[in-house]
């Protein structure tokens, strides 16, 4: 077996795949040309960033079975073309954590004692250190907005500095904050108004994209610092320089920026701007959370052991492939698409925390392998509220670790269907189910939606309305979506009791946008609104 490395890891993991008798070429920044005539040669390849495993790498690499990425993201990596051709993707999605936490911790201590200004004043012959007077953390409260690995690590040191620390994560089980001793807030709102830091650990996506906006600073305590070793652009940086220059905002420690350097550039080359760079009070650093020797150890082992994994045979943690045997995964594959799309509904249509899924099979789907079923509603319902990759080897991990119980379960109730998967989410109110079922061997529809009889075959956009059950409803609905020059792909509606509530599915060939989904709301009769994209 042979495997080649094209970008600069920790010699760690290269040493490793030998020491398995692996044979491993070190080709440091060969160029694509050059790649495309030996990639044929090999099994395995295992990048960083600056290496592009492009269709036409994939074409050329005959022989690969594996493309590894000493790294969390894989953008350089064509994953679909990979999947089709049987190439196993796999990261390293935990290796940087420490290193990310601790950048995060440094940071807020050089805001809160003045670090990097006193030690520029120093540099300068400026020794004036009433200039430079700090703030204790000591017995502050300290804010952390998402409490995944690395807000958790983050979370305990500040505890370790006797900082009261609060979080908001609606993903997160109470048992769970319970655990780390820390007190949930409900609202974003409620955390900002006492925090003297706040801290972000949570993915950019389209809804925490300027999650931290003008109407959020302006609630934030007089005098709180900011931290982002996350995601550029969950903060609103126009909006926070205006704090920050009035002094609403003591300070922030940005580590990324929504739009960032090139950070190979030479300064005299280097044609970057932004005016948060022009504040004494802000501390910028160039995206250095995962930038420690151990993370970049970390990454090479873990990277050189899911290869070694893959090139064995073995079941790994991979971007891209479920933990089943390949004869099963074409039968099983309509109910996987199933499994998912119902994973997908709760929190596209709900918010309250999610504490427990239970999986129920009926019918034929109980004699098959149904845990990668399961393992795809955890997919789908892991993938509305997280950025990292979620796969068929990290879903049930990445859902206990936000504290949700699973369970599954088989019941020998058939009912009117030959087939069933019901998913049941309990919050600490109540439960909602959703269920969906497979005709003809691959044709899907969801047939339950928290409680309403439906037989609808899901799409990409579907706008989900429950309203009360009244004549010239639907008719409004239609009028409103086709005034918005959206084509209405399908309709069906479902009620449990005339004159009471009612809901409707709509099918649309477009994305519906938020002023559409405002204009809806406003129909006398309706109650509630939701977008799900599947």
């Amino acid at each position: 077996m042979k495997v080649i490395v094209t970008d600069k890891m920790a010699i760690d993991g290269i040493d490793y795949l030998k020491e398995q008798g692996i044979n491993v070429d070190i080709k440091f920044g060969i160029s694509p040309d050059e790649l495309l005539k030996i990639i044929h040669c090999y099994d395995g390849i295992i990048v960083r960033s600056a290496t592009k495993i492009t269709k036409e790498v994939i074409e050329n690499g005959v022989n690969l079975k594996v493309a590894g990425r000493a790294g969390i993201g894989v953008d350089n990596i064509d994953v679909d073309y990979c999947t089709k051709k049987g190439i196993t993707v796999v990261n390293t999605p935990e290796g940087n954590i420490m290193a990310a936490a601790e950048m995060t911790v440094a940071l807020i201590f050089a805001m809160f004692r003045n670090i990097p200004q006193a030690y520029f004043a120093a540099k300068n012959n400026d020794f004036r250190r009433n200039k430079f007077v700090g703030i204790e953390l000591d017995g502050k409260t300290a804010g952390i907005i998402g409490m995944g690995k690395i807000g958790s690590i983050v979370a305990s040191k500040l505890k370790g500095c006797n900082m009261k620390v609060i979080a908001y994560d609606p993903y997160v089980t109470d048992d769970r904050l319970k655990q780390l001793g820390i007190e949930r807030c409900k609202e974003l709102s409620q955390l900002l108004k006492v925090s003297d830091v706040i801290s972000l650990h949570i993915p950019k996506t389209a809804k925490s994209k300027n999650l931290i906006d003008d109407d959020e600073l302006k609630l934030c305590k007089e005098g709180v610092r900011i931290a982002n070793v996350a995601r550029g652009g969950i903060i609103n940086e126009e909006a926070l320089y205006k704090y920050l220059e009035n002094g609403h905002i003591a300070a922030a420690a940005l580590d990324v920026l929504e739009v960032e350097p090139n950070f190979n550039k030479s300064p005299e080359n280097q044609d970057y701007c932004n005016k948060l760079l022009d504040l004494e009070n802000v501390i910028i650093t160039p995206h250095l959370g995962a930038s420690t020797k151990e993370a970049n150890l970390n990454v090479s082992v873990d990277v050189a052991k899911r290869v070694e994994g893959v090139l064995k045979g073995e079941i790994v943690a991979a971007v891209n492939m479920p933990p089943i045997n390949t004869d099963s995964i074409k039968e099983l594959l309509p109910y996987t698409k199933i499994a998912e799309i119902l994973g997908k509904i709760y929190y596209q249509a709900e918010k309250d925390t999610v504490e427990k899924i239970e999986i129920v099979y009926s019918g034929d789907i109980v004699g098959k392998e149904t845990r990668v079923v399961s393992l795809s509603v955890l997919k789908g319902f892991l993938e509305t509220i997280v950025d990292t990759k979620i796969n068929y080897v990290n879903a049930e991990l990445t859902a206990k670790n936000l504290g949700i119980e699973i369970t599954e379960s088989k019941s020998t109730n058939v009912g009117k269907y030959t087939n069933l998967i019901t998913v049941k989410f309990t919050t600490k109110e109540k439960t909602l189910a959703v269920s969906g079922t497979v005709f003809a061997k691959e044709d899907i529809r969801i047939v339950d939606f928290f409680g309403y009889k439906l037989d609808f075959e899901p799409s990409t956009y579907i706008i989900a309305i429950q309203n009360i059950d009244r004549p010239g409803i639907i008719g409004k609905i239609g009028t409103i979506i086709g005034e918005c020059d959206i084509n209405i792909a399908a309709m069906q509606w479902s009620r449990n009791r005339r004159g009471e509530k009612a809901v409707s599915f709509v099918s649309v060939d477009t994305v519906v946008k938020p002023e559409v989904l405002n204009k809806l709301k406003e129909i006398k009769g309706v109650l509630k609104i939701s977008r799900l994209t599947f």
